[in-house]
Parts: C-alpha cells; structure tokens; sequence
C-alpha cells in the first residue's frame, strides 16, 4: 500500500462528505477514522478504487455518530441513507479544503496542524511528535481549530498566499518527528500548484525544492551546521534542482513576478554555482534589489548586504549592512562574517560570541561558538 497515495485523496474524501451534508469537523473525523481502518485492511485486500472505498467508510462512520447523538435526529433525516452505488463524485474540491484549512481565523500554528490533519492525512499522534508536543496539547489545538473552521461557509473564496505561508511554515519545521515535514510540505505544494495554476504557488514549490536539494550537505554527522560556501556539492540532489530551475523560470515567465519567484531565483543562483568561488554574486544582489523593491524587508535588506560584501567587497557589505536594524535576528553574525572578510578578526570574534548569545537554534548557536572560537585561536598564534 503506497500511504502517499492514501494520503492524497484525503481532503478529496473529506470534500465529498461535506457537499453531503456533513460539517467540517465530523467529516475530518469520520476521515481519520477510515483511515486508520484502511492501514489495517489494505495491505491484505487493497481496493480497486481508494477514493471510493474511503468515501464509503467515512461516510458510514459519520452517519454511525449522527445516529448515536440524539441532538442530532433532526439532522439526522436531512443526511440518512447511502448514496445509490455508482462512480465517486468526480468534482475535486481539494482547493477548497487547503482554503479552509487556512482560514484566516486561525493562528499560523493552528493553520499548520489542521492542514496536516485535513490536507496531509497525518495522525495527532504523528503532527504532535514533529513539533515536539504531547499529543494530548495537539489533540486540542486541531480540535480548536475545526470548531473554528466548521462555523465558517465551504463556499467561501479562500486566500492563496494563506494557504503558500502555512505550507512555507511546514516545510520549514523540517524533519523532526517520524514524518519528514520538509518532503510533505512539498508534496502538498505539488498538490496546490497543480489546482491553482498560479506562478507564485510555482515559486514556492520551486524554491522548496531548490533548499530541499542540499538537505544531504547542510549538516554533519554530529548535527552541526555546514555552511553553504563550505557544503559538498556533490551531495546536493541534482534532480531536485533541475525540477526545481524548471519550475522557475515557467513561472518567470509568466511575467507576475513576486516575493516567493525571486527568493527562488536566488536559490537557483547558488544551486547552479559548481563551487562558492563561481557564485554569481552581482546577479544574486539584483535579485535582491528586485526583492527589497518588492517587499521592503529587513531581511531582505540584511541578505543583500552580505551579497553585496561578496560581489563587491566586505566593506561594501559593511555600509549596506548598516543600513540595517541592528537588533533584527542574525545582523550580528552578519556583520562577524563581514569584518571577519575585511580582516579585523579581534571584532568579528566578539560578534560571532553576541551573535551566539542571541541564536534561539542549538545548532546555529554551537555553529556561531566555533566560529568565534576559531578566530580567537587565529589572533592568539
């Protein structure tokens, strides 16, 4: 039994229910409960047609719990009764079950979680394992969440860049747990890109794949940080960046540029680079022109500085950067890493040290230690 499979027809299934009448929330229910019947049945007698089957056991499910809530016999009459057999209902409302999912209503962490559950088809069990929570505090967060969501119309135009940021927050949690979020982020993202044709929705799956592609070379067997001018390049995952260079420059030239298009464009940049050395730095810093024009950011703006120090020298890099906030994340290690490349090495060992105080990632914190560490010894000899 392929479970990427399973998994994909979930909201589907979940869609089917509602149009018959059944709210949100107990068609989620009704789903998960078909689910955990199908990994125990499948493997011995798989069905022909998986969105068929589901449909038909989540919906018994669902009648099972109406019948048994005596508030509900009013109800009760407006959905009883199978379906006559014939072909599952072919209109696939799985975009509408993404807007849903990211209603905003919701927190981002909410957001999160219900499309996990919803969209993803991943047990509590699992969703509270990834982040890192019992599974009892996420049991309540989903269900918070689909009283939320179950009091708001199907119907209703959901919002695509809503739906791009939960998928983004996903991918970017990483691997933690038994599910690989990073992998499932993506897939979901193939899945909207498919339904939305929209070229920003490109730009995020092309820019997952782009950072996805150097997974195997970012850290070390002990868990430390590689950083990227110092990662393997052989390790990084050809395949992945050549989909993912593809699915840009479609996107590109569609001529909607936005937000997501160019922080992939960068990425492409540094992933067509053979080594640091042939790094297009000059082209990387219009990206982010382009970008900063765009958005504004002061992130954007502390990711050009360091761009620029490379294209034209750290203290190029050194003016932009002060340009910058100085109490905005990661401007210490920035700044280390360009008076380190203008050679004052005493500063930037004090820079990485704050730099490290300030890191709320372990691994990032013992990465910026050593660095300072490393300066520190050089000054010394």
């Amino acid at each position: 039994m392929d479970e990427a499979v399973l998994r994909g027809v979930v909201p589907q299934v979940i869609a089917v229910l509602v149009r018959r009448g059944a709210d949100f929330a107990a068609a989620e229910d009704a789903v998960q409960d078909a689910l955990v019947e199908a990994l125990r049945s499948w493997p011995d007698d798989p069905p022909r047609d998986p969105k068929g089957w589901l449909v038909t056991v989540a919906w018994r499910r669902f009648l099972d719990v109406v019948r048994s809530d005596a508030a509900r016999q009013r109800r009760e009459v407006a959905v009883d009764g199978e379906p006559a057999p014939g072909p599952t209902e072919t209109v696939d409302d799985t975009l509408r079950v993404f807007f849903h999912c990211a209603h905003p209503a919701l927190t981002p962490a909410s957001a999160v979680a219900l499309t996990l559950r919803a969209v993803a088809g991943l047990t509590t069990r699992q969703i509270a394992a990834a982040y890192l929570v019992p599974e009892a505090t996420m049991a309540q967060r989903i269900s918070r969440a689909k009283r939320t969501v179950s009091t708001e119309s199907f119907d209703r135009p959901g919002d695509l860049a809503t739906v791009r940021r939960v998928l983004y927050l996903v991918f970017n949690e990483g691997y933690t747990g038994d599910v690989d979020l990073a992998a499932e982020a993506i897939r979901l993202t193939r899945q909207l890109a498919a339904l939305a044709q929209d070229p920003e929705t490109d730009g995020l799956l092309a820019l997952m794949l782009l950072h996805h592609a150097r997974r195997p070379a970012r850290t070390r067997v002990d868990g430390s940080l590689v950083p990227l001018a110092e990662q393997d390049r052989s390790l990084w995952d050809s395949a992945l960046i050549t989909e993912g260079v593809a699915v840009l420059q479609a996107a590109l030239a569609q001529d909607r540029r936005g937000e997501l298009q160019l922080q992939a464009a960068v990425a492409a940049l540094h992933a067509d680079a053979r080594t640091a050395e042939e790094t297009d730095w000059v082209q990387i810093v219009q990206w982010y022109d382009e970008l900063l024009a765009l958005t504004d950011s002061p992130v954007v703006r502390l990711n050009r500085a360091v761009a620029v120090g490379e294209a034209d020298g750290a203290r190029a890099g050194l003016a932009a950067l002060a340009e910058v906030d100085p109490a905005l994340p990661r401007h210490r290690a920035a700044a280390a890493y360009l008076h380190e490349k203008a050679g004052d090495l005493d500063l930037a060992a004090r820079l990485y040290a704050e730099a490290a105080e300030l890191a709320l990632d372990v691994a990032e914190r013992t990465h910026l230690t050593k660095q300072a560490a490393r300066l520190h010894q050089q000054s010394a000899g």
